[in-house]
């Protein structure tokens, strides 16, 4: 079997009512060389047998702790480029991984993270980002080698901002401004919002920052 060209990584939690908008806008991209991987973590609702609809790379696991779950997408990863979507958000562009892919197959030795552009959203309110280094693994394309052994810190939420911090000094980045990405940001319920209203410890009360 050919190595597809994108791993698409999509950890989820209980989101069956809201998962299907990200995986229909992986489903419309007309570039097509890519595995989607969903790993359920701790669903209670049938968000498992959605994603089956989608793809035959379903793993459930019962951990509770986002970074084991992206983890263990990590693991099962076997394409040339590693993408990440959470499982409240979708790509902007039906043509984004074709976007992509034409912005690394030429280059790609030169730079190991591409990082684009997104669409921040946030109760009506949405605003456009161009690429840049911003904190955050969405809104990048990972070389798969880059990535190598390292691996998410394996806490129940801000795993991203470990994984980012701790790869982006190492990494040689390429920007382009296309939006390619909806960042959902606050959704009512998920993690992001509970942090904002001190439902959950601060990564400095955790000790992690």
């Amino acid at each position: 079997m050919d190595r597809p060209f994108f791993s698409v990584i999509v950890p989820a939690h209980n989101a069956e009512c809201r998962l299907w908008k990200g995986l229909d806008s992986i489903k419309r991209q007309t570039f097509q060389d890519y595995e989607l991987i969903v790993v359920c973590d701790d669903c209670m609702d049938d968000t498992a047998q959605f994603a089956r609809k989608y793809t035959d790379k379903v793993f459930e696991v019962d951990w509770h702790n986002c970074g084991k779950t992206r983890n263990k997408g990590l693991d099962e990863a076997v394409g040339e480029w590693v993408l990440f979507m959470d499982d409240d958000d979708w790509w902007n562009d039906d043509r984004a991984f074709e976007f992509i892919a034409n912005e690394v197959k030429d280059e790609s030795k030169y730079f190991d993270v591409l990082a684009f552009g997104f669409i921040f959203g946030a109760n009506g309110y949405a605003r456009q980002y161009p690429g840049h280094l911003y904190i955050a693994i969405w809104n990048k394309a990972w070389k798969r080698s880059f990535i190598g052994n390292n691996r998410f810190p394996e806490v129940p939420h801000s795993d991203d901002v470990g994984f980012a911090e701790l790869l982006h000094p190492k990494a040689r980045f390429k920007y382009i401004d296309d939006s390619l990405y909806y960042y959902n940001y606050m959704r009512p319920g998920s993690i992001t919002a509970k942090l904002k209203a001190g439902e959950l410890q601060t990564l400095e009360q955790m000790g992690l920052r």
